[in-house]
């Protein structure tokens, strides 16, 4: 393994009702530059649940719930993936946006004038 900066690998088995069989019980893998004494065993595991929480909040949700991500019924890939990236570029233009951190209020604003969204992506070449 050529990996300079990992001091830890850490071997996590799951467990949840939502593993219908034994086969999807794999277990989950992390790595990272702290050592492995750095933090007891009960730390990491909550440093680990802090990281998937923050993710799962700020943008899972935020593309499920108000960009209706889930609500994709394409099956053609490059489709799927043009929307994708269309839904971060949406929230990374948000983060930067001082007037507003409604999502809603913001992609009904970028949809309402074109002329914005053109103009958001122009400022950043």
């Amino acid at each position: 393994m050529n990996f300079p900066h990992v001091e830890t690998v850490i071997r996590v088995k799951r467990d949840s009702s939502a593993f219908k069989k034994d086969k999807d019980r794999l277990p989950a893998y992390y790595i990272s530059s702290a050592a492995a004494d750095s933090m007891s065993p009960e730390q990491w595991l909550e440093r680990i649940r802090g990281h998937w929480g923050g993710i799962e909040i700020r943008n899972h949700w935020r593309k499920d719930a108000c960009l209706l991500e889930d609500k994709t019924r394409s099956r053609n890939p490059n489709t799927v993936a043009a929307m994708g990236m269309l839904r971060n570029c949406l929230l990374f233009f948000l983060s930067e946006d001082r007037h507003t951190s409604n999502i809603n209020a913001f992609t009904e604003d970028v949809a309402a004038e074109s002329d914005k969204a053109f103009d958001m992506v122009m400022q950043r070449f």
